[in-house]
This record gives structure tokens, sequence and C-alpha cells, in this order.
């Protein structure tokens, strides 16, 4: 059966809960781990999250796999909670996806990514590297 990848992306986020931005940044303060799947140049135009690893996507499982030789350092449990988060939620869900393959049961990612997380007023660490918060609009 052929399908759009806006079907499939459709039907495989109705195997787990995506995250918000507030609730993905609930969940960092809680222990989750947040992964930056995005690409060098969209983090070098737009920033970063704070405290977020940085996993380019193609290495994601190999760094996310706890029984692996080239995991990070903080995977250490197959039920660690992990948000991927991609540029706008689109990647990110083939990303948890996988990552559910491997047994990560609480891997999720953020609903509309990075761009979802700026435009919500959390904090950025822009490509200087001075954390900042957008300002609020006057009036």
């Amino acid at each position: 059966m052929a399908r759009s990848i806006d079907e499939h992306l459709a039907a495989l986020r109705t195997t787990y809960r995506r995250l918000d931005p507030a609730q993905a940044a609930g969940a960092a303060r809680q222990g989750a781990l947040l992964v930056d799947i995005r690409y060098a140049a969209l983090r070098d135009r737009d920033g970063t999250i704070p405290g977020a690893a940085i996993v380019e996507r193609n290495e994601l499982e190999w760094r996310l796999d706890p029984s692996g030789t080239h995991r990070l350092a903080d995977v250490e449990s197959y039920d660690l909670p992990v948000v991927v988060i991609c540029n706008e939620g689109y990647a990110s869900t083939l990303a948890a996806v996988s990552l559910h393959a491997l047994g990560l049961t609480g891997a999720t990612d953020l609903a509309g990514g990075f761009q979802a997380w700026r435009a919500a007023g959390l904090p950025v660490t822009p490509p200087d590297g001075i954390p900042t918060r957008p300002t609020p609009p006057i009036g």
C-alpha cells in the first residue's frame, strides 16, 4: 500500500505521545535527554537549545544504544526519557520511532521542532554562544 510521507508520519505519531515545547522543557528539567539532530548549518544559523546533546541524525542509533560501544555517556538505560529535536518536527518523528525499535521506550519528539521551541520563547543559545531568551513584545 503506497502512502505519502505525511500519511506515514501521521500513522507513526499514533504510536507514541509527542511533546509540545513546554512539555519538552519540563521533561528536560525532570532528567530527560534532549537530543538535537539538526545538521550543522541549521545550528550555525539558528543556535541550539542549552543542555541538548548534539547528535547528527546519521549517528543517532549508535549514540543512543545503551549497549553500544559508541553511546553517549549519559545513555545508560533503555528506559531513559529522550526527546528528539529536529528543525520543524518531521525528521524527529522518524528518529523517535527508530529509537523505539531499538527498545528505547521513553523516546519521543518535539512537535514543531527547534522552531516551535524558539517561538515558545524557551532558552536558545545563538550561534555566538551567548544564551538568550527572546524579548517579549512591548504593549
